[in-house]
Formats: structure tokens, C-alpha cells, sequence
């Protein structure tokens, strides 16, 4: 069956929060992620999405991936959550689907994993073989950075005809305003009017939301919701240049995530100085952030405000 597109449109639109699955001695610690997902929901983000790249989904067993579904699900009260679903083999990654779908999940985040190099053909398979398989509406994860997969925007255009396809994410948009109006418009131009864009790249969140992105599928909302409600409300509100003024206070942090090789890191350990996870609480062989790494990271969030 396939689900309407007007009643599931409105899901993906807003902020999405991507939290950490945080381990301790190498086990996913249930009570660290469960309390993640209440103060998410409790913050009023527009939806969850759990087991993204953020969510270190592709380090954890099958019933990790099960157990983390179902505590986000059983936490988040009426808040929607999305699982991933990504995994190296099309099997798994219908297991996995099946294991959101048991949970009580609103929709699944499809990233295209790989060993060996995809082809467009493999991917829009992959895709193919979800949507047929699931009702619930699909995400379709462009990240090249962790997958080392890049869609193109014909690829965007052949997927999103596919039954179930609700929402798109995309990697970060140009800085300058002309040219993320004119990136997004070009995927706009050839995905069906129901598929919603979303923006990644937390540093260019505010400028592909006024550029048109309906969501942020924020890593930083995950673990500080409050500060990226405000950069996502603003935009959304058609108050364009005080979410941009937002980012930009959060410079800082952006050049934190460009230094240190990526936003996971510099979350995790955010999230540790906070104490909303354990110390080291990242799958090996992820070392995390050195102790002079994390003593800037922890000066960053003092100045700025954040660990209040």
C-alpha cells in the first residue's frame, strides 16, 4: 500500500533531531539513550530520527539497532521517530525495516552503504526494493561524506517517483544565498511536489532553510535542541536574518566540527561535558577527541552559552 503523500508531507518538515547512541563498556547504555530522546521530545523538536551517521547505526549489531528503535519509540511520547535503516546488504537492511516497522517508527532513513563503489542503478535498486517492501514513507540519506556514495540530481529525480519516497536529505547548501536558492530549486525542479528537502550540513542549516529546505535534519539538535530550534523556528517564521545571526554566533562550534574532522566527534563530546552520555562513549575503533580537544570543546559550549 502506498501512503498518501499530502498526510505524510508534514512529517518532514521542521527540525528532526539526529541523538548519539551512546555505549559504555562496548554495550548501547539504554538508560543515557533513552534520556536523550524524553529531553528531545520534552524540547519540542519536530521529530527524531535515531540511528543516523550521528547515531553511529553502522557500528551496531542487528539487535542493537532493534533494541535502540524500539527505547527511542517507547520515550519520545508523540514526537515521531525515524530509524535508519542502512546496511551493506539489501537483507539486512530489510531486517532492519522490519525491526523499525515492529517498533512503532513514523519512517526510515535510507542510507546506501557500501564496501565495494555503487552504481546509480544499485542504489535506485536498493531503493526500489524498500519502498515495495515497507508502508512506511522513506528518507533517502545523501551523505557522502561517511557512504562515499554521491547522488546526482537526476538520481534524486528517478528515486523520488518511487511509491513511499517522503523526503530527501541533502548535504549542505552553497553559503552564498543566491546559490543555495538556486541548488535547492534544482532539486525542487525535479522531485514530486509531496517530497520534502531536507538540509544536513549543520553550519549551512539557516542558509538552506531560507534557500527553501522544508527540515533540518540537525546533528546538533540531537544533543542541543534548544539552540537549533531557534536558528530552525526563525527560518521557518520568515525571520530569515536572525537565523542566519544564530549560526553565526555558533561559529565557533562549525569550525570545532571543520577541525576536527566532522561533527560526531566534537558532539559526543559535547554530550559527555554535559553529562547526557557516558566518557568515551563512541563504538571503537572511534577514539574521540583527545583531552586538550575536549577541554576546547567544553570552552566553546561555556562560551557560548550551551551548558546551561
Amino acid at each position: 500500500m502506498t501512503v498518501d503523500p499530502p498526510t505524510t508531507a508534514s512529517l518532514f518538515t521542521g527540525l528532526s533531531a539526529f541523538p548519539l547512541t551512546p555505549l559504555a563498556d562496548d554495550r548501547l547504555d539504554e538508560r543515557s539513550f533513552a534520556r536523550q530522546i524524553e529531553r528531545l521530545a520534552g524540547a519540542g523538536v519536530d521529530s527524531i530520527t535515531v540511528l543516523g551517521s550521528t547515531g553511529s547505526y553502522a557500528y551496531l549489531t542487528s539487535e542493537e539497532r532493534a533494541r535502540a528503535a524500539a527505547l527511542a519509540v517507547a520515550n519520545a511520547g508523540t514526537t515521531p521517530v525515524f530509524v535508519g535503516v542502512g546496511a551493506l546488504r539489501t537483507s539486512q537492511v530489510l531486517a532492519n525495516v522490519r525491526s523499525a516497522e515492529d517498533a512503532g517508527a513514523r519512517g526510515i532513513l535510507l542510507a546506501p552503504m557500501t564496501y565495494q563503489p555503487l552504481t546509480a542503478d544499485d542504489v535506485y535498486g536498493l531503493f526500489g526494493t524498500v519502498a515495495e517492501a515497507t508502508e512506511l514513507p522513506v528518507i533517502v540519506y545523501d551523505n557522502p561524506g561517511t557512504t562515499r556514495f554521491e547522488f546526482t540530481t537526476e538520481l534524486y529525480g528517478r528515486i523520488a517517483e518511487l511509491p513511499g519516497i517522503a523526503s530527501i536529505k541533502i548535504p549542505g547548501v552553497p553559503a552564498d544565498p543566491g546559490e543555495a536558492r538556486t541548488r535547492v530549486d534544482e532539486i525542487r525542479a525535479v522531485v514530486p511536489g509531496h517530497v520534502t528537502i531536507g538540509v544536513s550540513g549543520d553550519a549551512s542549516a539557516a542558509a538552506g532553510l531560507n534557500a527553501g529546505c522544508d527540515t533540518w535534519y540537525s546533528v546538533i539538535g540531537g544533543t542541543l535542541p534548544d539552540v537549533a530550534l531557534k536558528i530552525s523556528r526563525a527560518a521557518r517564521e520568515g525571520r530569515g536574518a536572525d537565523a542566519v545571526a544564530e549560526s553565526a554566533r555558533l561559529a565557533p562550534l562549525w569550525g570545532l566540527f571543520a577541525e576536527f574532522g566532522g561533527s560526531l566527534r566534537v558532539v559526543a563530546a559535547i554530550a559527555e561535558h554535559l553529562g547526557l552520555a557516558p566518557e568515551r562513549c563512541l563504538p571503537l575503533p572511534i577514539q574521540g577527541l583527545s583531552e586538550a580537544q575536549r577541554s576546547r570543546v567544553a570552552d566553546v559550549v561555556r562560551d557560548l552559552g550551551l551548558d546551561g
